[in-house]
């Protein structure tokens, strides 16, 4: 199968969800033009990471797996179980090489547990807690059990991180039905901070909560700090009903006032309680994947936004899969059914 990765979005999702999508269903893949629309193209240490964990868990072959290359061929073996470990060798995101292993192996039939050294909370990829208490906490509804646990922080440029993921086989993956607007009347959190001062910290969460209790929403936000080989700091954000999470996350920044990230983060998931989103906009992009697999049809959900990430998800999700992704508007968000 030939996938054009310069479609949509054109970066790294559609190399890590091809090569994960061609172990679920045995097809070969070839990927071309891989992170084309990146300003700097090609295979990335994560990237490379994640491939060579999937390749080691099924006995793959593949051709082209190198940093910097633009063109892949992979052929896919069968998962195996075990105990492995990989070491990305920078801050790249223990959670993408974490969410690119699970999708492969989420039929695996044993047990299997990877050990990742990396970046837990890093630039454009889940944090480790939105990994955790949003996406982790969403694939459980759908019978996917899958254990966690974290080692040690790891922040750009250092790395250092690691963290643990167990793969336990599930007896079926069910579909999420979360087409009506959900009841949401506490948000939970966690500020993580490493070798910063703590008022950096404090004040994020003081804003932070600031703005869910104007609108009534009672806020729990632990604070966590650590020490790390470099500095670094974030916020995580959850609300739950009985079934449904929305989520929200935000990393500090050099010049960015705390305050500004707690406020964000914040904002981010009023947004989704206020427009009557069932699930948030990160999260939907991430378990797209899983909704094909499924072994009921007819989910439905309410999404805010449906990104371009999410859009260019879509459409390789379908080079696999016989599943159609129906829109419509539903006020100012959209409603999605997958059949």
């Amino acid at each position: 199968m030939y996938i054009d990765g310069s479609y949509g979005e054109g970066g790294g999702q559609i190399l890590r969800t091809a090569v994960a999508l061609s172990v679920l269903t045995k097809k070969p893949v070839e990927i071309d033009n891989i992170r084309a629309n990146r300003p700097n193209p090609g295979i990335k240490p994560q990237h490379y990471t994640a491939m060579k964990s999937i390749e080691e868990l099924c006995d793959g072959e593949s051709e082209g797996l190198e940093i910097g290359s633009s063109h892949l061929k992979f052929i896919p073996g069968e998962i195996k179980s075990g105990k492995y470990k990989f070491d990305i060798g920078t801050a790249g995101s223990i959670t993408l090489v974490f969410q690119a292993c699970l999708l492969s192996a989420v039929k695996a039939h044993e047990p299997i547990t990877m050990r990742v050294v990396g970046g837990t909370d890093v630039k454009w990829s889940p944090s480790w807690d939105y990994f955790t208490y949003v996406f982790l906490q969403l694939l459980q509804k759908m019978g996917i059990m899958v254990n966690v646990q974290l080692i040690k922080r790891g922040y750009y440029p250092k790395g250092g991180g690691e963290a643990v993921l167990t793969i336990n086989p599930s007896k079926e993956i069910l579909p999420l039905h979360l087409e009506k607007q959900r009841e949401f009347s506490a948000v939970d959190g966690i500020i993580h901070s490493a070798n910063l001062p703590g008022h950096i910290s404090t004040r994020m969460k003081h804003a932070a909560i600031k703005m869910l209790l104007k609108k009534n929403l009672k806020a729990t936000i632990k604070i966590e700090e650590t020490q790390s080989l470099s500095p670094g700091t974030g916020i995580t954000l959850w609300t739950k009903s009985n079934d449904a999470t929305l989520g929200s996350t935000n990393l500090g920044e050099m010049g960015i006032p705390a305050e500004k990230i707690g406020e964000d983060a914040a904002s981010q998931i009023l947004q989704d309680i206020e427009i009557g989103a069932t699930i948030d906009i990160h999260a939907f992009d991430q378990i797209l994947p899983y909704f094909a697999i499924a072994q009921k049809k007819g989910l439905t959900c309410v999404v805010r936004e449906i990104s371009n990430h999410a859009r260019t998800n879509m459409w390789l999700v379908k080079q696999f899969f016989d599943v159609d992704f129906k829109l419509e508007k539903f006020g100012n968000a959209t409603i999605v059914s997958v059949n």
